[in-house]
């Protein structure tokens, strides 16, 4: 990673928020982790001024022509959904791919690259307010509106706003490791990733009781994953009948009580996979709350779309 370019575009009504993430990601100096950090720049994608939310002005040092030579390239989501990117700047980042560069988007920045005709074949993602609006104006490509993000090779695209910062980390996990990115997330005061979908903060309003039912349920079944947790038990415990809850628990989190206890299960085994090398698959099952070996293994290729052994090569491998 010595001399990796990181440019960040910057654009008249620039996505404050998701800029940031990007130069708190990227542009700060990172020397406690003795590793070479990033190089890094911000372009504009056109003649100045450039407004950012906020009353914020930016001035940008490089333009497109930086993009020549930047090895990851960040659009911090875009400026609306309906406004045409500029062909200069479709013309860079078409550049940029058939070179080999990595390209990401953030939010609304999806819109840029698919305007470039980058994402045709390509599964992506963005934020869920503009997945429906993406799927109908780029029939090529496929939206997953429930994923935080997705990598397709050179290709990664994130859903809204936060989610930019789960990208910003697996590039930082794919880049320099398990431990590198578990310490930037420490910094950043982050979970190094997050598991679920977006389907968990779409609005869907809960009856306050209820709600907090199943919020406290959740709380109980992560403190007791080991447990032989059934939808029945599940239920017995919130106080609820299992129907109630099977509704309630969907509501809240965009899955059903087992689906949702079952990605929490993996999600466990991935820490203990990452954080404890030291420990047999069976071990790491019973911990997670799997029971079997066999069951971690079929749960966590399903969700994960690799197997325990080899996620553990991928993520302990610089630990």
């Amino acid at each position: 990673m010595q001399d990796h370019l990181v440019a960040a575009l910057a654009y008249d009504q620039l996505c404050t928020f998701e800029f940031g993430c990007t130069v708190e990601l990227f542009a700060l100096q990172r020397p406690e982790l003795g590793v070479p950090w990033y190089e890094f720049a911000v372009c504009a994608a056109e003649p100045g001024p450039l407004r950012a939310a906020g009353g914020i002005q930016v001035l940008a040092r490089h333009g497109l022509r930086t993009l020549a030579r930047a090895d990851t390239i960040v659009i911090p989501g875009w400026r609306g959904a309906d406004e045409p990117p500029p062909e200069p700047l479709l013309r860079a980042l078409r550049r940029a791919h058939a070179r080999g560069a990595r390209l990401c988007s953030i939010c609304s920045g999806v819109f840029v690259l698919a305007a470039a005709g980058l994402l045709d074949g390509l599964t992506v993602s963005t934020h869920w307010r503009y997945a429906e609006k993406l799927a109908a104006r780029y029939p090529a490509l496929k939206v997953d509106a429930n994923a935080l993000y997705v990598g397709q090779g050179q290709i990664l695209t994130s859903a809204g706003s936060a989610a930019g910062l789960d990208m910003l980390l697996h590039l930082v996990r794919r880049d320099h490791g398990v431990r590198v990115a578990n310490q930037v997330a420490q910094r950043l005061v982050l979970p190094p990733h997050r598991d679920g979908g977006q389907a968990q903060f779409v609005p869907r309003p809960l009856p306050s009781d209820e709600g907090s039912r199943v919020a406290r349920l959740m709380d109980w079944l992560r403190a007791n994953p080991r447990l032989p947790h059934t939808l029945a038990s599940m239920a017995a415990e919130a106080a609820m009948s299992p129907r109630s809850l099977q509704r309630q628990f969907q509501a809240a989190s965009g899955l059903g009580p087992v689906d949702w206890l079952i990605r929490e299960r993996v999600g466990l085994a991935k820490e203990l996979l990452e954080t404890h090398p030291e420990r047999a698959l069976a071990e790491v099952a019973e911990l997670a709350g799997f029971g079997a070996e066999e069951s971690m293994r079929r749960h966590f290729r399903r969700l994960a779309q690799v197997s325990p052994a080899a996620y553990r090569r991928q993520f302990t491998r610089t630990a």
